[in-house]
């Protein structure tokens, strides 16, 4: 397991490298300036931050609730993504048009490519992340690892 330590360079060094790479991409993308763009990209990245807080506690009641526990299949894994992102996607679109004069369905279109950057950049850094900061070998103090 990672320390805290680790987790939270991992945590700060994915959010400072992204909004360093999808604020210029963007701009250019979309024809806004650069830092409109990164308003919006560290306005998302907070609201991310809170709804994927909000959304994981109550979708962990409601599977308790309906299910009895809060384990989740992989099916169930597939749904939890895509509810996760669809909400993110709706909770994000006003803001994004009401800060970029952009109508609603622009403001969808940016969201979406957030997203899909996203998606592919959590891949390759944290890859990455695991190449130049390895995993350390389970302890032997906690029972589990080599003896």
């Amino acid at each position: 397991m990672r320390t805290a330590a680790d987790r939270i360079r991992h945590a700060v060094s994915f959010e400072l490298i992204a909004l360093l790479i999808v604020t210029p991409l963007a701009s250019w993308a979309f024809g806004k300036p650069m830092f409109d763009m990164g308003v919006v990209a560290i306005v998302s990245a907070t609201i991310a931050t809170l709804w994927n807080y909000i959304y994981n506690l109550g979708f962990d009641h409601a599977l308790r609730r309906f299910t009895g526990s809060v384990r989740k299949t992989v099916p169930m894994r597939v749904v939890h993504a895509v509810l996760f992102e669809g909400g993110l996607l709706l909770a994000l679109m006003p803001t994004t048009a009401l800060f970029l004069g952009v109508p609603i369905i622009e403001a969808l279109f940016v969201n979406a490519s957030f997203a899909l950057f996203y998606l592919v950049y959590a891949f390759v850094f944290n890859w990455a992340y695991d190449v130049i900061f390895p995993v350390p070998e389970a302890s032997t103090v906690s029972g589990i690892g080599k003896a």
